[in-house]
């Protein structure tokens, strides 16, 4: 990516209001939505209540969370489409169907096209909004890379954000499709997300920085491995064998040490809680290959039999090691004592004694 600017192309002078139009009419569940009702940092109430210092006036249009129905609700999707909504990000939940390959019907829509008076499908919502967004996010797994929906089998065709606007598709500011993958998507990391875009539509913030699958580096560099307090086990080849024990969970299908993931760093709620911290597998819910390539789940993955193998000529020897080492500091020295010797081995120096 380019260097970071500070300001956004096309930005409106003075942004005092920022709308959030948040479509929840792809093929999904509504997990996402209802997730960041437990974000903290920050909360979606801090962000429509003011509480954040600096961003401007936030309205959010989520169909689970709005207390507006029918038309009075639809009026703010139209108003986004016409071009009279402005600045607004764009929020994905779900993940778009192909509506091309079938003979009638629809998959997926929401609201009636008022000069047709058929229902507006979640494509032909996707092609006039789009392109009027500032920002584009894609919310959970089915809205970045397809997820459930997509995987092998399915008649929907489902597929990414990305897969249906281009990889290479920029907002009118110049910003690809931001992708915050989860099944569903962890309340603090959309809502971070989601707040550092808020600050670089209103230019009070650099380009968001992005890996090659267009997830935030920051929430999505490292793996659930390297942030999981199990990882020790791993390296002492020291294996659960069922569920419920505190061990590394490997060889019965978890596969943390290949996933992109800060759960087991953030917890879900508040830091408690996120999958291998409370004993669950890792299925691989946040990356491009989900479900498809981690199943069965609760299968060993293919390469753990081999690197628990070379692990465990080392960590058998280790774990041995480790153990006289701890046997031989967990003893105070023999010096403490109250004896009326002093037995520490102490020899008085002084500054600018003459040692020969």
């Amino acid at each position: 990516m380019k260097a970071p600017e500070m300001i956004i192309a096309d930005r409106p002078p003075d942004v005092k209001e920022i709308h959030i139009v948040w479509m929840t009419t792809g093929l999904g569940c509504d997990g996402d939505s209802v997730s960041i009702t437990a974000a903290s940092l920050p909360s979606i109430e801090d962000v429509v209540l003011g509480a954040i210092p600096g961003l401007p006036k936030v309205h959010v249009h989520n169909p689970v969370l709005a207390y507006e129905v029918g038309d009075d609700f639809m009026k703010h999707w139209f108003d986004a489409a016409a071009g009279k909504l402005e600045p607004f990000v764009l929020v994905l939940e779900g993940s778009v169907p192909n509506e091309k390959i079938k003979k009638e019907g629809y998959w997926a829509a929401m609201g009636t096209d008022p000069a047709t008076g058929q229902p507006i499908t979640t494509n032909e919502w996707i092609d006039r909004l789009a392109p009027k967004a500032t920002a584009v996010i894609a919310a959970g797994t089915c809205a970045t890379y397809g997820g459930i929906h997509a995987m092998e089998g399915n008649p929907t065709g489902a597929m990414g954000l990305c897969d249906y606007l281009g990889w290479d598709w920029k907002s009118k500011a110049g910003l690809p499709v931001v992708n915050v993958p989860g099944c569903p998507v962890q309340p603090d990391n959309m809502m971070e997300t989601l707040l550092y875009l808020l600050y670089q539509v209103a230019g009070l913030a650099p380009i968001i920085p992005l890996d090659d699958q267009l997830r935030p580096t920051w929430l999505f560099g490292k793996t659930v491995h390297e942030g999981c307090d199990r990882a020790g086990y791993y390296e002492q080849a020291d294996f659960a064998k069922e569920y419920g024990s505190p061990k590394c969970l490997v060889k019965i299908g978890c596969w943390g040490p290949v996933v992109n993931c800060n759960v087991t760093k953030r917890g879900w709620m508040d830091g408690v809680g996120g999958c291998p911290n409370v004993g669950g597998i890792c299925i691989g819910c946040t990356m491009p290959g989900f479900p498809d390539k981690f199943m069965p789940f609760m299968d060993a993955p293919p390469g753990s039999a081999l690197s628990t193998v070379v692990v465990g000529v080392w960590g058998g020897v280790l774990r041995g090691l480790r153990a006289i080492t701890n046997r031989a500091v967990n003893k105070e020295p023999k010096w403490r004592h109250p004896r009326g010797e002093l037995t520490t081995g102490y020899e008085p120096k002084f500054y600018g004694q003459n040692r020969n």
